[in-house]
């Protein structure tokens, strides 16, 4: 737009200039006329010949090329980085973190291959409401891209929403469901809570990214502690804690790193300015593995467009939306429609001794609730001899889905998650294998060791162990703090002390210390109620 305005002052000036000149000429060729008298016309002595007068053929002027605006261009990097317009400072901090994007350029590759279905919603969300594309960029700083992130401080999904925040700003979380991990509420959600703090922070945009990352408290105190001591209150200058006084700078140098792949040197895979997926909306409760099938999708494809189901199915009351790779949402809509739109595979069961809503329930993994809807029950008396209908999870390629929702771990070797063991006296490679469920050659090629090679005590060993069924690991660094004990850190994250205890080698400590940190192995499906 500016551009446009100085091209026009240019030609306005432009032409201003030439009807000046023309005035001018003009006015000397009157002011000769006024001042000298007209000269004397004379007949030629002889005839002048007549030029004879060739016509050129007209010469074809070429418009200007159209310059394609960001919705028109053909990778989707370059829609967003057209329109930033933030002047990136160069100084410390900023370098540190684009000389670190440099340093990894399989980062930002990983990033790009995880935001593909995504990134294109992000943006026209982001544009929609006239925001920053910066804004855009913001889930690599967060999650790197990753739906299933999860963190120490509890937060989840692309945009790293906590809890409270995610129920402040209409996010559900329970026991099928959370909306963190939601893709469309999400976003949704993050853009909401972006345009709060930059409204709260009177359109300071450094300051409400700040208080995104640590909260606005925070920032308004230091703020005003600066204010007191007379010093600036911009971004550079607060007094902010490590994580955030990073966080900004990190979102401004990847947006300099995207925005100048060919000055650094460095190829991001590009991304179609165009939709990946679309989202659908059953209006039913679905088992997942139904609706991949409908969809002609394998499972674990559904399930990672749609990482805020927990279980088997979308939720009871909904939400029941689905995210799908747009080639596939027609294959969809007519198998859901040719089968009635059924979601939900259904078995009926006969009540025997000891059954209980609960312990059927726990058995057909599949909750006290839903049976009840199943079967228009108000209670929870059942009898025996009695037949119920159970919704339960339909059977894929000879797997219950549950045994389907695993996916890859962030420190992953194939599907699980890494642990370090350390050899003790009278182990050997049998022993180590049989204790921890794994296999000898497994170990010697995690290793690189050989088999005949004696194990010396104290010699470190990296084992990579299965996730259980459904579910999705995330490792995660907590930091002790004052009060902290393993039972309250195992009971928060939903872990056992043991695996806490194997997972750090702590069996010989009897206390934690403030500032200590535990490596911890979510489970991210279990943490969101």
């Amino acid at each position: 737009m500016k551009s446009r305005f100085f091209v026009a002052s240019a030609l306005l000036l432009a032409g201003c200039q030439i009807l000046n000149t023309t005035n001018t000429v003009e006015e000397q060729t009157n002011s000769k006329n006024n001042n000298e008298p007209p000269a004397p016309v004379q007949a030629p002595l002889t005839p002048t010949p007549q030029p004879t007068i060739t016509k050129s053929p007209p010469v074809a002027v070429k418009p200007p090329a159209k310059v394609p605006t960001p919705q028109e261009q053909e990778d989707l990097w370059r829609r967003i980085t057209m329109q930033i317009t933030t002047a990136i400072p160069d100084n410390k901090q900023v370098r540190h973190y684009r000389n670190w994007y440099l340093r990894y350029p399989g980062h930002l590759k990983t990033v790009a291959n995880r935001a593909e279905p995504f990134l294109f919603y992000i943006t026209e969300e982001v544009e929609k409401r006239n925001l920053p594309l910066e804004l855009a960029l913001l889930p690599i700083v967060e999650s790197s891209f990753d739906q299933f992130a999860y963190s120490h401080g509890r937060a989840a999904g692309l945009w790293q929403i906590i809890p409270d925040t995610g129920r402040r700003f209409g996010l559900q979380q329970n026991w099928w469901y959370d909306g963190r991990r939601d893709v469309v509420a999400s976003t949704e959600a993050a853009l909401d809570l972006l345009e709060y703090l930059h409204r709260k922070f009177d359109g300071n945009w450094l300051h409400a990214l700040a208080a995104y990352n640590t909260g606005e408290g925070r920032v308004f105190r230091a703020i005003r502690k600066n204010k007191r001591a007379g010093k600036p209150t911009d971004f550079w200058s607060l007094d902010l804690p490590k994580e955030t006084s990073g966080y900004v700078p990190k979102l401004l140098a990847v947006a300099d790193v995207i925005r100048n792949q060919n000055k650094y040197g460095i190829e991001i895979p590009a991304i179609a300015n165009k939709p990946a997926v679309k989202l659908i909306k059953p209006e039913t409760q679905m088992d997942l593995a139904m609706a991949a099938k409908y969809a002609g999708l394998k499972l674990s494809e559904l399930q990672s467009l749609n990482p805020a189901y927990n279980h088997w199915a979308t939720a009871p009351d909904g939400p029941n939306h689905l995210l799908l790779p747009i080639n596939h949402v027609e294959q969809f809509q007519t198998n859901f429609v040719s089968n009635g739109k059924q979601g939900m595979k259904v078995v009926r069961y006969r009540v025997k001794n000891g059954d209980t809503l609960s312990v059927l329930a726990q058995k057909h993994q599949t909750t006290t609730k839903l049976i009840q809807r199943a079967n228009n029950m108000t209670g929870t008396n059942i009898r025996v001899g009695r037949h119920l209908l159970i919704p339960v999870a339909m059977a894929d390629d000879g797997q219950l889905l549950a045994n389907r929702l695993a996916t890859r771990n962030r420190n992953a070797h194939g599907n699980g998650y890494r642990v370090t063991y350390t050899v003790k006296p009278g182990d050997s490679l049998w022993t180590i294998a049989r204790s921890q469920k794994v296999k000898i050659d497994q170990i010697t090629k995690w290793n690189g060791i050989r088999k005949n090679k004696p194990l010396r005590a104290g010699q470190k060993l990296t084992l990579w162990k299965d996730s259980k069924s459904g579910a999705v690991i995330r490792t995660v660094y907590y930091k002790v703090r004052s009060g902290d004990n393993l039972s309250a850190i195992a009971q928060r994250y939903k872990v056992k002390v043991s695996d806490v205890v194997k997972w750090n080698q702590i069996q010989g400590q009897k206390y934690l210390k403030p500032g200590q940190k535990l490596k911890l192995y979510i489970d991210v499906t279990k943490v969101s109620a």
